[in-house]
């Protein structure tokens, strides 16, 4: 009994540790492609802003997406992000303000203010999207980010696009490596808690 235990058991661990596997590399894949086609908007997911600035891996995000709307693939681009424990200005409103002084028309800018997770970026994205009745977007944010996000979007019904920072601040194999842990782990916290 108790080896027929251990047999079965060992074989559940196999199989989690394939799935694992499997999920780590299509995550990985998936972010190594950039499927931008000329959309509405560009929704850039929210990262950390220190007080005016944004950090550095919010920047990329900024400029991929700018570099979207100069080159004409976005005619829009919508900053997500609320304000973290005690900022005094929200993610949005930060990455808003250097947007401004890269050359993007404040006509051209909606930003949110609520938002605390990817699952709240792109409701909130979407409600601005159907307030501005236009209705393809281009998602914004780290490669090892955007399967999560892909299918966050396609569970909202909202018709995106992903594209992925050609640089990144994650660029030693140990930042990636835990960037991809931690999307794996959210990834399947997604599929069974929906947030």
């Amino acid at each position: 009994m108790m080896r027929r235990i251990r047999k079965s058991l060992l074989w559940f661990f196999l199989a989690s540790c394939v799935w694992l596997v499997f999920i780590a590399t299509s995550i990985w894949n998936y972010g190594a492609q950039d499927h931008a086609v000329k959309s509405d908007y560009a929704i850039v997911l929210g990262a950390a802003a220190y007080h005016k600035n944004p950090s550095p891996v919010f920047k990329e995000r900024i400029d991929h997406a700018v570099s979207l709307y100069q080159q004409g693939l976005v005619s829009k681009i919508i900053f997500t992000g609320g304000y973290g424990k005690g900022a005094p200005y929200s993610e949005s409103e930060v990455a808003e303000r250097y947007a401004l002084r890269k050359g993007v028309k404040k006509a051209d800018i909606l930003i949110e203010t609520r938002s605390r997770s990817t699952v709240d970026n792109l409701i909130e994205a979407k409600a601005l999207m159907n307030s501005g009745g236009l209705s393809t977007a281009v998602i914004v944010s780290d490669p090892l980010h955007l399967k999560r996000a892909s299918i966050i979007a396609k569970n909202l019904n909202i018709a995106a696009v992903t594209s992925p920072t050609p640089t990144t601040r994650y660029r030693s194999f140990k930042a990636k490596f835990k960037f991809l842990i931690r999307e794996v782990y959210f990834y399947h916290y997604y599929l069974f808690t929906g947030n």
